[in-house]
């Protein structure tokens, strides 16, 4: 379709400094109008009010709330989240850093609280529960191989004169390596 042009009076300055204004833009008359009057439409401008002063200060106060929560989150992230990784490392059971790291809870250092809570850190807590653990599954494992030995290892052998009698089943190998590791233990 074939467009067709009008012409619109305005003053000398006016043209002149729309021709400087689109050749700084780069495109042609039309094409720049255009741009201008979908700009105002689209962001319900006035090209009639002065934004200056009122977008730089909008933009000075954005700027300094972005700050104060970026603030906020580094803060967050220093002392709050701190109890939560250690937490985290009891979970998966990693050694903890051995640097000192901020209370739980403020403890008095006087017995009445020391007996309410047992220990004085987290740290103090993770490495009990850790030990706990640690403890517990060695007392599994010693478990299962008793059972294993008792169970598979032992073999009750009849006698024809007096009482039944315990056999034990194993090389002489698997006896020592069975007595070294509970002495290792």
């Amino acid at each position: 379709m074939k467009r067709r042009f009008l012409s619109i009076n305005f003053h000398k300055d006016t043209v002149e400094r729309y021709k400087g204004f689109c050749a700084k833009f780069g495109g042609s008359y039309t094409e720049t109008l255009e741009g201008m009057m979908d700009f105002f439409d689209t962001y319900q401008l006035s090209p009639m009010d002065d934004l200056g002063p009122n977008m730089r200060g909008m933009e000075a106060n954005i700027k300094k709330r972005i700050n104060a929560l970026i603030s906020i989150i580094k803060d967050i992230e220093k002392h709050q989240t701190q109890p939560t990784t250690a937490m985290l490392q009891l979970l998966f059971e990693q050694t903890p850093p051995k640097q000192k790291q901020p209370r739980l809870v403020e403890v008095k250092q006087d017995a009445k609280n020391l007996r309410d809570h047992g220990f004085a850190t987290s740290l103090e807590a993770i490495e009990l529960r850790k030990e706990r653990n640690t403890l517990q599954r060695d007392l599994r494992e010693t478990k299962q191989q008793f059972e294993e030995l008792l169970l598979s290892k032992i073999i009750v052998t009849k006698s024809r004169f007096g009482k039944p009698k315990l056999q034990l089943d194993m090389t002489l190998e698997a006896l020592e390596t069975l007595r070294s590791k509970i002495k290792n233990t």
